[in-house]
């Protein structure tokens, strides 16, 4: 008998458990650096969320709709969007992109919009497909387009320093036109944009995007747009849609996001934005993973959006202001880096922004023949030994592509004054030590 069972036990175990689109993805830089923030960190600009409050008018909005008597709030919505959601959503995107818009059938709501983007790999790549990713990318990009089955062909940003001493901007990470073109194929299905990039913070110029755009057209290629930080873009630079040039329509999902919108990335509410033939097998996806948001965060959601509709362009729009606010915390940070030698590249969008620590190199020794880039080692020493909390920029770059990479680190500056003031003195501080040893 319990010889019986011990084999039985042994034949069950010798199986394989996990599927196969797992291999080589399973590790995930989050999970290591949120546990070393949450250790050692007395500062952390690391993950990409603000440590200051929603606006008053949002969670004034969830209130009401939590107690506002309406019971139906607490249950299902429509699967694919809460109506009053998609229905202001369109009326905003048509004044964007300057097209009308089915709220039934050009929006989709989705759990934030790291769940659009795992939609759009699962309905549009199929077994040997190409998706194009731009370096550096959002980390899910590739793993996702590997689950999908797509194969993840990958085309660097190249920065060209500036020639007179000034701090490089994000502006000057540019494409290779020849290298772009190279990489289109008849297998290409697909390239991810993402404009402003995380985590540069640079916004593609009309010119960027018109070269991309020509490219899809020419090869009958798919765009995945991904521009949750569509609002928080500084200098009076202009985010473009690619969506609205010439021939992009048709072939682009717009990827949105309530949390970078209304700094409130907790809620997790995203959306997607695109023709009926593509949304539609979206849908499908939609249907058979997650089916539902939660109703009264999209309810939330659309009254914010209700409100910026009428202030749209105006001075007490919060879409003008949080911009405002954040561009002043960017240059905060830019001035404390530069101070203490560690460089940063100034981002014209997003919540963050690269620093190059090459001046730092010698606090932290380099080890021989070590599997690790050495950024990772870098983060890890200076969250350990100086309580600050940053991500490793080759974190953003494909295998093959990482070691080319490792003297920049990523830092969030989406952070109340107190937060960048305690990371300042500990810079600070450091440099002291630094110049006194």
């Amino acid at each position: 008998q319990t010889h019986f069972l011990s084999h039985s036990l042994q034949a069950k175990m010798s199986k394989q458990v996990q599927a196969r689109r797992l291999e080589g993805i399973d590790k995930n830089i989050w999970v290591e650096f949120v546990k070393l923030a949450t250790t050692y960190s007395k500062v952390n600009l690391g993950q990409g969320f603000p440590d200051f409050p929603a606006p008053d008018f949002l969670t004034e909005a969830l209130r009401r709709a939590l107690g506002g008597g309406n019971h139906m709030l607490h249950q299902y919505t429509r699967a694919f969007g809460h109506p009053p959601l998609v229905k202001v959503l369109a009326q905003f995107f048509e004044k964007l992109l300057g097209r009308d818009l089915d709220p039934m059938t050009n929006v989709m709501v989705t759990v934030g919009a790291y769940q659009a983007l795992f939609c759009c790999f699962q309905a549009l790549v199929d077994e040997g497909d190409e998706v194009i990713i731009i370096e550096p990318f959002f980390d899910c990009y590739e793993p996702m387009v590997k689950m999908a089955g797509g194969t993840p062909v990958f085309v660097p940003l190249r920065p060209n320093p500036p020639k007179d001493g000034k701090l490089m901007s994000s502006a000057d990470w540019q494409l290779d036109p020849a290298e772009l073109a190279s990489k289109f194929s008849e297998r290409t299905k697909a390239i991810v944009l993402n404009s402003p990039n995380n985590p540069l913070g640079k916004v593609f110029s009309r010119e960027e995007l018109g070269l991309i755009a020509e490219l899809c057209v020419k090869h009958d290629v798919l765009c995945i747009s991904d521009e949750v930080y569509e609002w928080l873009v500084y200098d009076g630079k202009q985010h473009i849609r690619i969506a609205s040039l010439q021939g992009m329509w048709d072939r682009t999902v717009i990827i949105g996001s309530a949390g970078k919108t209304f700094s409130a990335t907790g809620w997790k509410v995203g959306w997607v934005v695109g023709p009926d033939r593509l949304l539609q097998h979206l849908r499908t996806v939609h249907q058979n993973s997650v089916y539902h948001c939660a109703t009264v965060a999209q309810e939330a959601v659309a009254q914010g959006f209700q409100r910026e509709l009428t202030l749209y362009g105006k001075p007490e729009s919060y879409f003008v202001q949080l911009p405002k606010e954040l561009q002043q915390k960017r240059d905060w940070l830019v001035q404390s880096l530069d101070e203490v030698g560690m460089k940063p590249i100034i981002p014209e969008g997003t919540y963050f922004l690269v620093a190059d620590i090459s001046q730092f190199k010698s606090d932290v020794p380099d080890v021989p023949n070590s599997d690790e880039p050495y950024d990772y080692r870098f983060t890890k020493w200076m969250v350990k030994n100086k309580g600050l909390a940053a991500i490793p920029l080759s974190a953003f770059y494909s295998e093959a592509h990482k070691n080319n990479y490792t003297n920049f680190i990523r830092f969030c500056f989406a952070k109340e004054e107190a937060t960048l003031k305690a990371a300042n003195e500990i810079l600070k501080k450091w440099k002291q030590e630094k110049n006194s040893s």
